[in-house]
């Protein structure tokens, strides 16, 4: 796969890290982090201006026809400026779900919304009980004539509290971790017998757990197949590691110059300790981890779209561990570096820190995704 921009993406690239310099500094994303709800409306609409929300979806749609790596060119800038904004929700996790199983008339109303910046959409899939298991769902959908009456509790629905849509996975067949059975349901966030208990995540991402209580939507609600909602499930959790890998490949890039930036200016015994050579291979392995990422990011990027569920994961997963493994390590030698300043909340290193600490953990941390490399067998056929 040919990785180099295009004229439309270097543009857009330019564009939104410009837009991002601008309004998305250290000190006005904490002005945006400590205010409600946690992430700027107006930043969003910008980024709808700018045409980033549309990237994925198709043009009859009402989209900019882009692919996987029109969304990594994307996370990457977020990344890099820590963007607390609904992209991965509403665009890659709801927004998948909707191009894999929504009908032409649900993208038809949803899609346009989206584009716009006038709807906020959250994927509530994940359980306390699955482990990371994307199959493992105990949420119920039970049929009554006409309509689906649901029960259940999902947990950790990034933007699930300022959602103004949900789509709901929940469980018509089957026993707990059967791949069969599994339904996904689009419904109003503020629906009867729908509560919300509202958090943030350690990077202050908003996030939220979702309480059914005898919630009853109608057949039209359903999206795709009845029981055959795990394929786009799979599909669009492989889909969002990529989009975190490139996320982490932004983080990256702003703890290298950080940290370099930082050993020129600390000095000790009338000299930078940019100097001592020990510091300068600590900042050599976060260069290597930097370009690992790049590299896997790229890997990921490219199978994200594959339609071979086993080809798709593997590469995702590869993601995944690298994040897990030498992303973090990076960041955490980084910390190291900057000695106590890298851990106060007033020095952006330690936000870039919490941000890749998270990334790990949402869609399977890295020893969740190593083992299922291990079981899936090589990585790479002969």
């Amino acid at each position: 796969m040919d990785f180099d921009l295009t004229e439309e993406q270097s543009m857009l690239k330019d564009s939104l890290d410009r837009l991002l310099s601008d309004n998305y500094g250290f000190e006005a994303r904490e002005k945006i982090r400590k205010a409600e709800p946690g992430w700027s409306k107006e930043v969003w609409g910008q980024l709808a201006e700018l045409g980033l929300l549309m990237l994925p979806f198709a043009e009859e749609d009402g989209g900019y026809g882009g692919g996987p790596e029109d969304v990594m060119i994307a996370m990457e800038s977020l990344g890099a400026a820590l963007s607390l904004e609904p992209f991965l929700a509403t665009v890659v996790l709801a927004g998948g779900i909707l191009r894999e199983a929504g009908s032409d008339e649900q993208r038809a109303e949803l899609v346009p919304q989206i584009v716009g910046g006038e709807l906020v959409m959250a994927l509530a899939h994940g359980e306390r009980g699955a482990r990371y298991t994307l199959s493992h769902v105990e949420t119920t959908a039970k049929k009554a004539d006409d309509s689906y009456v649901l029960n259940g509790e999902k947990s950790i629905v990034l933007h699930g509290a300022d959602a103004d849509k949900l789509i709901v996975s929940a469980r018509t067949s089957g026993e707990a971790a059967d791949q069969d059975g599994i339904s996904l349901f689009l419904m109003d966030a503020n629906a009867e017998g729908i509560s919300r208990r509202s958090y943030k995540l350690q990077d202050d991402r908003p996030a939220a757990d979702i309480i059914l209580s005898d919630v009853t939507v109608p057949a039209s609600a359903l999206l795709g197949e009845e029981g055959q909602g795990y394929r786009a499930i799979a599909k669009v959790y492989d889909q969002a590691i990529a989009a975190l890998a490139a996320e982490a490949v932004g983080l990256l890039t702003k703890i290298l110059g950080s940290t370099t930036q930082y050993l020129k200016d600390r000095k000790q015994f009338g000299v930078p300790i940019s100097k001592f050579q020990v510091l300068q291979h600590d900042s050599v392995d976060i260069f290597i981890a930097l370009e690992q990422m790049r590299s896997i990011a790229m890997f990921a990027t490219s199978e994200a779209d594959n339609d071979d569920a086993a080809v798709r994961s593997k590469a995702a997963s590869s993601a995944k561990v690298m994040l897990g493994q030498e992303g973090r390590k990076a960041a955490e030698t980084s910390i190291q570096l900057h000695g106590g300043v890298g851990v106060t909340m007033e020095y952006a290193i330690s936000h870039y820190f919490k941000r890749i600490t998270v990334d790990d953990m949402l869609f399977g941390n890295a020893d969740y995704h190593m083992s299922r490399i291990a079981e899936s067998g090589p990585l790479l056929e002969n």
